[in-house]
């Protein structure tokens, strides 16, 4: 009879890690070539979690270069950026104010909601003002990560919010497959790089009452400097489960064409889990899982295929 339960136990968790399996989604791709090495489910519409906060930096620091804003001005903390709850690592209240670039950070490295929230209010204002219009700043920045996602041909994905959570009559979602493109586009951007590679940071806050405050923030991603890792964001919430995209870099190879000129290959590996029980664990597989497929299509000399989705081409914006 024990014996029986045990089985019967053992057969429910085999079953159990067998449903969760087939409900992740994951791609693995190498960012330079496009080239698609592993992929589950990928083109699944699903929720992201925190990982939409890769699109909030994003938006952030293609506004200020193309507006040359700096990213040093301080942001107040509006009301609204209370109301989703979640992550506050810093404890920031109405009132506050942050640089663009610690609340960069924040968002980045600590997944924080109300960071993030407070950078799209002060950039939506900022765009509101440019174009002459009133309006929600926070739905005007919404529209920006639209257009971002448009932009990179994200066909599977709609933002909602800056921050990533589920929140009543606001529907959003991605896929693995959508996100490994945004995560190409946001590694092409050394600024962005910086920040999440970034074990901690200190953060300096400048409370209501005139008080100044510095923070350490951790960066949630517990894979950096193993395996290659150097970025991106994880992510978390009931609905999306376990997320994580990270960036595994291998060093250029340099190929001699002739006495004068060389070819450089550079090699990033992008790795996208959605839904995941174990994310870290299951980055940690499908890491080196790529970099054999990557090393085997090497050797057979980077065979271009005709297989549209064999690879994913992300545009090159202005």
């Amino acid at each position: 009879m024990i014996k029986h339960l045990h089985l019967l136990i053992l057969g429910f968790a085999a079953m159990a890690t067998s449903l969760l399996s087939a409900a992740e989604s994951y791609l693995v791709m190498e960012a330079h070539s496009g080239r698609v090495l592993l992929a589950h489910n990928s083109e699944a519409k699903r929720p992201v979690a925190s990982l939409t906060k890769i699109a909030t930096a994003k938006v952030l620091l293609d506004w200020a270069e193309a507006s040359n804003a700096s990213l040093a001005t301080l942001a107040v903390v509006p009301n609204s950026a209370m109301a989703p709850g979640g992550a506050n690592p810093m404890g920031l209240a109405p009132g506050d104010r942050i640089s663009l670039r610690d609340a960069a950070y924040s968002a980045l490295l600590g997944s924080d909601n109300v960071a993030a929230m407070t950078i799209a209010d002060h950039v939506g204002r900022a765009l509101l003002a440019h174009r002459r219009r009133t309006g929600d700043p926070q739905q005007a920045f919404v529209a920006e990560m639209n257009q971002l996602a448009k932009a990179l041909e994200m066909k599977r994905t709609r933002f909602a919010n800056p921050h990533g959570l589920e929140l009543p009559r606001q529907r959003a979602y991605s896929s693995a497959a959508d996100i490994a493109r945004l995560c190409v586009y946001a590694m092409r951007d050394t600024g962005f790089q910086f920040y999440v590679k970034q074990k901690t940071r200190q953060i300096s806050v400048t409370k209501s009452d005139g008080r100044h405050l510095s923070y350490e923030v951790a960066n949630t991603n517990t894979l950096l400097g193993k395996q290659g890792v150097n970025g991106i964001k994880t992510g978390l919430t009931t609905a999306a489960g376990q997320c994580l995209a990270t960036n595994s870099h291998r060093s250029p190879v340099v190929t001699k064409l002739d006495a004068t000129r060389s070819q450089i290959r550079k090699r990033d590996l992008i790795v996208v889990v959605l839904g995941s029980a174990d994310r870290f664990g299951r980055t940690s597989q499908l890491i080196p899982q790529g970099w054999a497929a990557y090393d085997a299509w090497a050797a057979q000399g980077y065979i271009q295929s005709a297989h549209k989705r064999e690879f994913i081409i992300v545009p090159k914006l202005p």
